[in-house]
């Protein structure tokens, strides 16, 4: 990525164990992941909970397919959305973008729990 280049995110739907969602941000050469049980709340206010899990590779932002039985996320993973994101802040413990997509849009809020350890976020789509 270049500097005149947007950040891209992604949603990924996973059928995995667990059904779940991945929401992927590109941040310094990976897409910082989150697993988000319920997926990106689609209302102002609605707050999930969004867990943080290992970086993954930024050519894993086009991934659709099947993970075999037997390896890590083993499962069908879909793309829900996809598209840029304004980078508005990014500290340890709380993110805010300005998402554009075709599902999803508008100011998205990651906010880490303090006392429940590094893992543990809450997503939530912010007042416009």
């Amino acid at each position: 990525m270049t500097p005149d280049q947007p950040l891209r995110f992604v949603l990924h739907e996973h059928f995995a164990s667990h059904h779940h969602f991945d929401f992927r941000l590109e941040r310094d050469g990976v897409l910082k992941s989150w697993a988000v049980p319920k997926g990106l709340p689609e209302k102002s206010g609605e707050r999930r909970l969004a867990i943080l899990v290992e970086d993954h590779p930024i050519d894993y932002i086009g991934f659709q397919g099947t993970i075999p039985e037997g390896q890590y996320g083993a499962g069908e993973v879909t793309i829900k959305d996809t598209g840029t994101y304004e980078l508005l802040f990014w500290r340890d413990d709380r993110i805010e973008v300005l998402l554009h997509g075709q599902a999803f849009s508008g100011k998205y809020v990651l906010i880490r729990f303090k006392k429940a350890g590094d893992k543990e976020w809450l997503v939530f789509r912010a007042k416009e």
